[in-house]
């Protein structure tokens, strides 16, 4: 079977368009993730999250974007931060019954980049652009 065979048995585009909507529509009500989206349109992220998954998982390859270090090496993602989004994920997973395959080949390339993302402090983040600072918040809970 080709990868582009296999992602489609996983539920294709669109599976992956359902998921990012359930899934920041809980990043941004949440009191602590939201912080880090404030400036961004939600409808861009799914859009961009949804066109790497695809990339990655062999689908067609229309992904722009950044690689999730250099989209991240701005933001403090400390270690809760990142495990309350993997939380936030397989609960999205489990709400729609997503393909095991998918569920389990997303969550492990989210552990192949968390090395590069996580950090523990501020002077391990750089700016991304001028003008630009860092994002770090600390958790409102």
């Amino acid at each position: 079977m080709s990868k582009s065979e296999e992602f489609e048995k996983m539920g294709g585009r669109q599976s992956l368009e359902r998921i990012s909507k359930v899934f920041y529509d809980k990043i941004y009500d949440h009191p602590w993730l939201k912080l880090y989206f404030e400036k961004l349109p939600q409808e861009y992220i799914e859009s961009q999250q949804c066109d790497f998954m695809e990339q990655v998982l062999g689908g067609n390859n229309q992904y722009a974007g950044k690689t999730p270090p250099k989209a991240h090496r701005h933001i403090l993602v400390s270690e809760e931060l990142f495990e309350l989004r993997q939380e936030l994920l397989k609960e999205s997973f489990r709400e729609l019954h997503v393909h095991p395959e998918l569920g389990r080949k997303w969550l492990q390339l989210d552990q192949t980049f968390k090395p590069q993302i996580v950090k523990t402090t501020l002077s391990d983040c750089q700016q991304r652009y001028d003008g630009e600072g860092i994002l770090a918040f600390s958790n409102p809970a």
